[in-house]
């Protein structure tokens, strides 16, 4: 086990952690993003399967939130506004007429401070910062610490904690791209993805949830049994052409499954297990990507990635029978989510 400290344009560093089997996850102090997840494939090739920039600077503003920490409230809040104990509350509006991912100065773009700890089976790198009252429009003091841990058997470990002198808003998740075919060879529409969800959330024309619970029996939202996102992509369901021709949506899960959701690549054979204490996640299958970015191993276009975004649903503000993300004062928020990569013949 070890960890590696590189300066990045003398702005941030980026710390990559390492294991003993040939896995290494490579995390800036800048919004906590993952620029790096190198695993083997059933060959033993180590490569990467998140999308990231080739040029650090690009991670300054970042509108695709590739690898990064969002917060305080992951997701699209309608109306960039909200209701809390008789009082409302304005927040950016930085996605049309809503607010996005903790609006344009959220957590993806902030300078955490780092510490870093090893010992013979894991190590790891915690990220701290105070979000101060009315920070993007939100109320309370929030003390954030975002860890990540990896281990011998690759798992890359997430823990989110925090605590608030005020009841806020708050649902964190971590924005990464997977794509198990290794250095970005393929898109993802061959990738096989199953979800223990038999409901999600229906969006309108802007992506707002529309305040129904849809049932995915029957659709090309039923991932139970697992299903190529190729289906989606090419579906004439309303709801996926409302994401642009694929998904971005909040499933919520039922518990029912020894995983909350998995990732398969059947050419690479890597797969990714995803176990969660989140009541739900986004799935955003990059249908609004644009074209010609300078990823680290190629240019970016449509459904080059998928992000699993474990979290409760902006949603909770505005309807009832949502996933609350609702932080009472003096409250300990510790949310945990676990992606372990394996080899399909090891699951």
């Amino acid at each position: 086990m070890r960890i590696e400290k590189k300066e990045i344009h003398e702005k941030w560093i980026e710390y990559t952690l390492t294991n003993d089997v040939g896995m290494s996850v490579s995390v800036l102090d800048l919004g906590g993003i993952i620029t790096k997840i190198m695993v083997p494939d059933r060959d033993g090739n180590i490569e990467n399967v998140v999308l990231g920039y080739r040029n650090y600077e690009d991670y300054q503003a970042n509108p695709n939130y590739f690898g990064a920490i969002i917060g305080r409230v992951a997701g699209r809040i309608q109306g960039a506004s909200f209701n809390l104990n008789g009082e409302t509350y304005k927040l950016a509006a930085n996605d049309g007429e809503n607010h996005l991912h903790g609006g344009p100065r959220g957590l993806h773009q902030l300078v955490w401070e780092a510490s870093t700890f090893e010992s013979d089976e894991e190590v790891g790198l915690t990220l701290s910062h105070r979000s101060v009252d009315l920070d993007s429009g939100y109320p309370g003091n929030v003390e954030i610490k975002v860890t990540y841990t990896l281990n011998n058997q690759n798992q890359l470990i997430l823990d989110y904690a925090a605590k608030s002198d005020q009841t806020t808003p708050l649902t964190l998740t971590n924005h990464s791209y997977f794509n198990l075919s290794g250095n970005l060879k393929n898109t993802v529409h061959n990738h096989q993805v199953t979800i223990d969800s038999s409901k999600f959330v229906e969006l309108d024309s802007n992506l707002i949830p529309t305040g129904m619970l849809l049932n995915v029996s029957e659709t090309s939202f039923d991932f139970r049994s697992g299903r190529a996102l190729e289906e989606g992509f090419n579906n004439d369901f309303e709801q996926n052409k409302v994401a642009g021709s694929g998904y971005d949506h909040y499933f919520i899960f039922d518990n029912a499954q020894e995983h909350q959701a998995n990732l398969l690549d059947p050419d690479s054979g890597r797969v990714m297990l995803v176990n969660t204490n989140e009541p739900g996640m986004v799935m955003y299958t990059s249908n609004t990507m644009e074209e010609g970015l300078k990823l680290a191993e190629g240019s970016s276009r449509k459904h080059l990635g998928v992000c699993f975004e474990t979290q409760a649903s902006p949603a909770s503000l505005h309807h009832e029978g949502f996933p609350t993300v609702i932080l009472n004062a003096g409250e300990d928020y510790n949310k945990q989510t676990i992606f372990t990569f394996l080899i399909e013949d090891e699951k």
